[in-house]
C-alpha cells in the first residue's frame, strides 16, 4: 500500500477515538486515545538490496510474534480481552480496541495501571507468576527449597502452581509455538543474510528460543559488523514484572544503520572506562570489569514489537542486560534517530515553550536531547553491576528487587548529564554546550514524568526534578509560572544525587532505595503545577510503521 492508504491509517486511528457524543465513558476513552499522537515512521529502502529487503520481511514477521508472546506476558486474560474487543464496532468499542493496543492490555500505564476495561486489578508480576502469590510467598518457598532459587529467578522463566507446589516453567516450554515459529523465521532470514555475523546471530538466536539459552546469541549480536540490519529480538527488560524485577519480556527492533552518523559517535566508546573512573564514588565500588568495546550505532526504526512498543516509545536502548556478557565484551547503544526528531518536533518544543522561562528555552535543542539519550545509554554500561556482599556474590539488580528499574534510569539520567558535562572537560563538547544540556533535560523531564511516576523512566525523572529544586538546582518563577535552572548552584547538587544513586547501588542498599523512591518519585506541588500545564498536548506518539502497511 502507498503513501495515502499510510497516511488514512493514521487519521482513522485518530478520528476513531474523538468523542462522538454518546456519553461519558466515550469521552474519556477518546481522550486517553488523544495523548498519543499518530506519527509515521518510515524508512529508506533504497539503502537495502533485494536480498536484505527479504531478510527484513522475515524479521519483521518474527517481531509480530513478539508482539503476541508479550501480550500473554503483561496478563493472563489479554488474548480474550483482544478478541472480545475486536467485536465491538461501536465508537467506544474501537476507541477501547485503540487503546488496549498502545497499552497491551486492559491497564492504563499513565495512570498507575488502573482498569479502563473491565475492573480487575493488575498484578504486580504482570503474568510471571500466580496471580495470588504474594512476594513473601516466593521469598519463603525459597528458604524452604533452595535448590529452586536460580531457576525461579532466571528472567527466562514463569511461576506456576502445581497443586500446593509452585514451579518454573521455562519461556522455551510455555511459550512453545510462538517461539519455534519465530525460531523458523530467523532461519529463513539467515539464508538471505549475506554478512556472515548476521547470519551467525541469527542462527544462534533462533537457537536460543528453543534451548532458552541466551548467552551465546547475546555474543553474538555484540559481535555484529558492517551489517546495514541492526536487530535485536527475544527476552530483555524486566520492567514488566513488578513484584521483583527478575523477568524479561519479549520485545524487537528492527532497524537500519546510519552509518555516517555512526561513524561522528565513535569517539564516545573510546571514553567508557574514563567514564567509570570519573564517577563521584570511592574507588573500590568503580566497575573496570566490563568489557570495553562498547559500539555506539546510530538507526532508523523500522518496526519495534512487544515491550518495545507498549505505551512510551524508546528513544534508544542500550544491550544485552547480561552482566556475564557485559564484562566480555561491554554493551551496545543504539541510537533511533528518526524516533528522537518525531519526539524533539511533537513533544519537546511544545513542552518547553510552556513550562521553561523564555530567555532559556532558547537553549532547548536536538542536539541537547539527542546527546542525552546517547549518555544515558553510556550511563548504563558504568557503576556496579555485580556485587560481594558479606562473601555473597549477586547482582545490583537481585538486591534492589521491584526497586531496580526505576534506580537504574534514574541513575542513568543523571549521569547522563554529569557525563556529558565531562565530555565538555575533555574537549569532546565545546564549552557553550553545558547550558543545552541543562535545559533540554529539564525540559526532558516534563516529557517524561507524564509517561506516570509509576513507571520506572517517570519515577526516576520526578525523583531527579523534585530533588534538583529542593536543593535549589531548579526554580520556580512565580510571576512568569516557569522554570529555570541554577547553573551555579546545580553541578554540585547533581553530583551529590549521582552518589546518592550509585552508593545504594553499590551497597545493594533495598530499605535506601525504598526510602529515595517514597521520598523524591511521587507527585509534587511543583510537579503538578507544571504537567497541569501540558495537558492538551499529546504524551508521545504512536508509530504508524511503513513497514506495517506494506504487509497488510
Amino acid at each position: 500500500m502507498k503513501m495515502i492508504t499510510f497516511l488514512v491509517l493514521a487519521a482513522l486511528l485518530w478520528n476513531c477515538a474523538q468523542p462522538k457524543q454518546t456519553g461519558e465513558d466515550d469521552m474519556t476513552i477518546a481522550e486517553k486515545v488523544k495523548q498519543f499522537a499518530p506519527t509515521e515512521i518510515r524508512y529508506d529502502h533504497s539503502l537495502l538490496n533485494e536480498r536484505q529487503k527479504k531478510v527484513v520481511e522475515k524479521l519483521f514477521r518474527a517481531a509480530r510474534l513478539m508482539d503476541s508472546i508479550f501480550l500473554k506476558q503483561v496478563y493472563v486474560k489479554n488474548t480474550r480481552l483482544l478478541r472480545e474487543l475486536e467485536k465491538d464496532s461501536s465508537a467506544l468499542g474501537r476507541a477501547r480496541l485503540t487503546y488496549f493496543k498502545i497499552m497491551y492490555g486492559p491497564f492504563d500505564r499513565l495512570d498507575h495501571d488502573k482498569p479502563f476495561y473491565g475492573t480487575e486489578t493488575k498484578p504486580a508480576g504482570a503474568n510471571f507468576y500466580p496471580a495470588d502469590m504474594s512476594k513473601e510467598e516466593f521469598e519463603s518457598w525459597l528458604e524452604s527449597h533452595p535448590q529452586d532459587r536460580a531457576a525461579f529467578t532466571s528472567e527466562f522463566t514463569v511461576i506456576r502452581r502445581r497443586g500446593d507446589k509452585l514451579v518454573a516453567i521455562p519461556y522455551s516450554e510455555i511459550y512453545r509455538d510462538e517461539l519455534t515459529e519465530a525460531a523458523g523465521l530467523l532461519r529463513e532470514a539467515a539464508e538471505y543474510a549475506d554478512n556472515p555475523s548476521l547470519k551467525k546471530y541469527l542462527l544462534s538466536r533462533a537457537e536460543a528460543f528453543l534451548s532458552n539459552d541466551y548467552f551465546q546469541s547475546d555474543m553474538d549480536w555484540m559481535d555484529l559488523k558492517d551489517h546495514a540490519i541492526e536487530v535485536v529480538i527475544g527476552p530483555y527488560e524486566v520492567y514488566e514484572d513488578g513484584l521483583f524485577n527478575y523477568k524479561a519480556s519479549f520485545e524487537c527492533f528492527l532497524t537500519l544503520r546510519d552509518p555516517e552518523e555512526s561513524a561522528k559517535l565513535k569517539v564516545f566508546a573510546s571514553y567508557l572506562n574514563d567514564m567509570e573512573r570519573h564517577l563521584p564514588i570511592d574507588d573500590k565500588y568503580k566497575n573496570f570489569n566490563r568489557g570495553g568495546e562498547s559500539p555506539i550505532v546510530v538507526v532508523q526504526e523500522i518496526y519495534a514489537a512487544g515491550d518495545a512498543r507498549a505505551n512510551i516509545q524508546t528513544l534508544a536502548f542500550n544491550l544485552p542486560n547480561d552482566e556475564r556478557v557485559r564484562e566480555a565484551k561491554g554493551s551496545k547503544k543504539v541510537m533511533l534517530k528518526n524516533i528522537h526528531e518525531a519526539k524533539f518536533k511533537q513533544l519537546l518544543r511544545p513542552i518547553a515553550e510552556r513550562v521553561i522561562e523564555k530567555d532559556e528555552a532558547v537553549w532547548v535543542t536536538f542536539d541537547g536531547f539527542f546527546n542525552h539519550t546517547l549518555m544515558h545509554e553510556m550511563s548504563h554500561g558504568i557503576g556496579p553491576g555485580k556485587l560481594v556482599l558479606n562473601g555473597r556474590k549477586t547482582e545490583v539488580k537481585n538486591e534492589l528487587k521491584e526497586t531496580y528499574s526505576t534506580i537504574e534510569e534514574c541513575k542513568a539520567d543523571v549521569l547522563g548529564m554529569y557525563n556529558n558535562f565531562y565530555m565538555i572537560e575533555k574537549g569532546v563538547f565545546r564549552p557553550e554546550f553545558e547550558k543545552e544540556i541543562w535545559v533540554s533535560f529539564l525540559a526532558g523531564v516534563f516529557r517524561s514524568v507524564r509517561f506516570g511516576v509509576n513507571e520506572a523512566h517517570g519515577a526516576g525523572n520526578a525523583i531527579i526534578l523534585n530533588y534538583m529544586y529542593e536543593n535549589g538546582a531548579y526554580v520556580y518563577n512565580r510571576e512568569s509560572d516557569r522554570m529555570a535552572v541554577d547553573f551555579k548552584r546545580a553541578p554540585a547538587v547533581l553530583r551529590e544525587l549521582a552518589n546518592k544513586l550509585l552508593m545504594i547501588q553499590a551497597t545493594g542498599d533495598y530499605e535506601g532505595s525504598k526510602a529515595l523512591i517514597a521520598r523524591y518519585a511521587g507527585e509534587s506541588e511543583i510537579l503538578k503545577k507544571m504537567t497541569a500545564k501540558l495537558k492538551d498536548l499529546p504524551v508521545d506518539i504512536f508509530p504508524v510503521f511503513q513497514i506495517e502497511e506494506e504487509n497488510r
